[in-house]
């Protein structure tokens, strides 16, 4: 459909950022600028004292005399936003109950967009660098040589360096640094295969038929099902191959930053250039290039975080969620959206081909596929002669281990083995910090966030603790803050940190690396220690679930799970599920290069657990039907429907008496046959000074859920300091 084009004068509706206009939705009525404008366009329009960026989204509702409306203050430097993605922004906000503020907020988060063309002051390595140099400008030589080239800006480079501009400049004098005038905005390099890839075996069917999806053009969604190292990513990059041979775009998300590092090294390998990144490690510069290009369609092939689907494509051919199973897809705060989802109502709205990768895919994606609605590809083998690892359990009940002990004596002989040989070995531990409680030995008081119903972290690196659910921290106390004992402070419990120093202990000489996010202070860090470990800089790996995504070490063969029972605990309706990912995907690490096969030891209490047997027999297939019985038989996710609903406050009182007074006026629920749990306290009650309540509502697969949640909440006017969250298909219950 043609859009629409307004004459000077004519009235015209601006959906802008903030929360106003037609009841709450931000769309607001203007004059139409000298000149005209046309539906999509970006524009400047005044908002109170203020001017803001927004998008005309229609006509205007006319309501008022035009005389008396203001007009757009003036039409933007930038491609209109395309009619697939408002409506893809209107669909989302309508499924998630989102405010359309919030979800172009999420579409334009690029600074600069209300600035025309310009150029920038950029800094790049000229490769004339002298052998002394000192620590400050050695830092900034480092930084630039960590950007792969890229050019920098004064400020993000002395950020990045940790040095004042006078550092740099100085290096721009000796010639090491060249400073020179550049657009603000490039096109990206041009991507076209390069060189040969074979496939080989189920890989050669897999790929044959994702690039039919491709050439064929429309949607279609296809689950490629493929055990850990068996290719799956050379096989939908021959999609992505197709896609820009069309001359379209193609997206492919990835749930963790520090995954992008290979991932980019293939694509380079495999095209001759480097795609676009978009992801919270990418400097604000590049940000706004990306944003820019991929609108112009200067970015042919954009790989990103969740909120990548958020870009405004101009021919998005191809969408690939890599690990589609990955619970980091799922956005927690702000706008609560899970991005395999939105991920599938952009490709349908767009006529794009969507694969959703993974050796361990969620139960909504296997039951879509039973159901009729995806396509199904496997891969049923590693590529070439690698071979899947060994799984075995260690009963742990009978091991005769001391209470600050944590490995067995058999997982320390095979990781002493494994080193003996020059491979490596992961003990796996998805537990942050050195750990999660610190206990006072005369009065039992476990010390709390001052702010929050939370258990603080030790974390010894750091020396102090830590609390995960609002960032707070407090020095590690030698007097009891309740009691006031001195001396009986302990730490009790595992976490990464303390199995280092386990591990430190029993095997002195050899080289640890411990992964867990919250020990590098930038992702750049992060991917720099991953890479290094590929190349061999450890023996021992010691990691949280960031090792479990995707990595590739050709050195490792043994993996330890400290504790497997670890995710069992709890009333998580998806706790079997995740269990049995989280499982076999850091076993899957191990033995990924051939002739090198691996083992994976679980250590255990409970070795006859059904999810413990599942993962250790490998029959995948019969562990989601059994899954899927018994979700079916509770009438839950993907068999039903679920919203979460979390009032939160400063007064304990008022937030259960708003949640009861919700409760109560539940009519338009039970209209829908739906029914509400609660209130009742979260089970994390209060976080950063605000009480914490939650309610729940279920009701059957083909219930409007929205519509009756929408009226139901409507009901009652949310008091000023209390705020309401909805979350549609919750992926947390904490």
């Amino acid at each position: 459909m043609a859009e629409r084009v307004y004459a000077e004068g004519d009235c015209v509706g601006v959906l802008t950022t903030e929360p106003l206009g037609r009841s709450g939705l931000g769309v607001l009525d203007y004059r139409a600028p000298a000149g005209g404008c046309g539906d999509g366009d970006f524009v400047e329009v005044p908002l109170g004292p203020r001017s803001v960026l927004g998008v005309v989204w229609g006509r205007g509702e006319g309501k008022f005399d035009p005389a008396r409306l203001r007009a757009i203050a003036r039409v933007l430097d930038a491609r209109p936003m395309r009619a697939e993605l408002r409506s893809f922004l209107a669909r989302a906000a309508d499924y998630t109950l989102t405010p359309l503020p919030a979800m172009l907020r999420l579409a334009t988060r690029a600074p600069g967009l209300m600035e025309g063309a310009a150029t920038r002051r950029v800094y790049r390595l000229t490769g004339v660098v002298p052998n002394q140099l000192t620590d400050a400008r050695f830092r900034v030589v480092e930084a630039l040589r960590a950007y792969g080239g890229a050019a920098v800006t004064l400020s993000e480079l002395a950020e990045a360096a940790a040095c004042g501009p006078s550092v740099i400049k100085g290096l721009v004098r000796l010639g090491v640094i060249s400073e020179e005038e550049a657009p603000k905005d490039t096109p990206f390099p041009p991507l076209k295969p390069v060189g040969s890839h074979s496939l080989m075996g189920d890989q050669v069917a897999a790929g044959d038929a994702l690039v039919a999806a491709v050439a064929m053009g429309g949607y279609s969604c296809t689950l490629l099902k493929g055990v850990t190292g068996s290719g799956k990513t050379e096989v939908y990059l021959e999609a992505v191959a197709e896609c820009l041979r069309q001359g379209r775009q193609a997206l492919v998300l990835l749930p963790e930053i520090a995954l992008t590092a290979d991932f980019l090294t293939r694509v380079q390998a495999r095209f001759g250039a480097r795609p676009a990144e978009w992801h919270s490690g990418v400097t604000m510069t590049e940000r706004r290039r990306v944003w820019r290009m991929v609108a112009e369609g200067g970015a042919s092939f954009v790989v990103g975080a969740r909120s990548a689907l958020f870009l405004p494509f101009q021919d998005l051919g191809l969408i690939v969620v890599d690990e589609e199973h990955d619970s980091s897809y799922k956005q927690e705060e702000g706008v609560l959206y899970n991005a395999r989802d939105m991920a599938v109502l952009r490709g349908a709205i767009c006529g794009a081909p969507v694969v959703l990768a993974s050796a361990t895919p969620s139960l909504e994606t296997w039951s879509n596929v039973e159901a009729g609605k995806y396509a199904r590809l496997d891969l049923g083998a590693r590529f070439g002669a690698a071979e899947m690892p060994q799984m075995q359990a260690i009963d742990m009940r009978a091991e005769k281990l001391p209470a600050d002990r944590w490995i067995s004596a058999r997982l320390a002989a095979e990781v002493k083995a494994r080193i003996d040989q020059g491979e490596q070995a992961l003990l796996f531990l998805n537990r942050r910090g050195f750990a999660p409680v610190t206990l006072c030995r005369a009065c039992g008081n476990q010390v709390g966030c001052d702010d929050c119903d939370a258990r603080m972290v030790e974390h010894r690196f750091l020396k102090r603790l830590v609390c995960h659910q609002c960032g707070a921290t407090k020095p590690v106390p030698v007097v009891c803050p309740s009691c006031g004992v001195e001396g009986r402070m302990a730490a009790v419990g595992p976490g990464v940190e303390r199995l280092a120093e386990e591990v430190g202990a029993l095997f002195p000489q050899s080289r640890v690396a411990v992964l867990s996010s919250d020990l590098f202070g930038s992702a750049r860090a992060l991917k720099e220690q991953i890479t290094a470990i590929a190349e061999g800089a450890a023996d021992i790996i010691i990691g949280t679930q960031i090792v479990a995504k995707g990595h590739n070490f050709p050195l490792l063969t043994l993996v330890g799970v400290i504790d497997a029972d670890l995710g069992l605990q709890g009333s998580d309706l998806r706790a079997a599920e995740r269990t049995f990912q989280l499982m076999r995907q850091v076993a899957g690490r191990a033995g990924r290069a051939a002739g090198r096969r691996g083992v994976a030891l679980l250590q255990t209490h409970q070795p006859d657990h059904p999810v413990i047997r599942a993962i250790l027999g490998g029959d995948e297939e019969a562990f989601w039907a059994a899954e899927a019985a018994e979700r079916r038989a509770a009438g839950v996710p993907p068999y039903g429907r679920m919203a979460g609903i979390v009032l939160s406050g400063p007064d304990v009182a008022q937030v259960f008496d708003f949640g009861a007074e919700l409760a109560r006026r539940d009519g338009p629920l039970r209209r829908i046959g739906a029914q509400v749990f609660g209130p009742a306290p979260a089970p994390i009650a209060r976080v950063r000074g605000r009480h914490r309540v939650r309610l729940l509502v279920k009701a059957e697969k083909g219930a409007p859920l929205q519509g009756a949640l929408a009226e139901w909440v409507g009901q009652l006017k949310l008091p000023a300091n209390l705020r309401l969250a909805i979350d549609i298909d919750p992926q947390s219950f904490l």
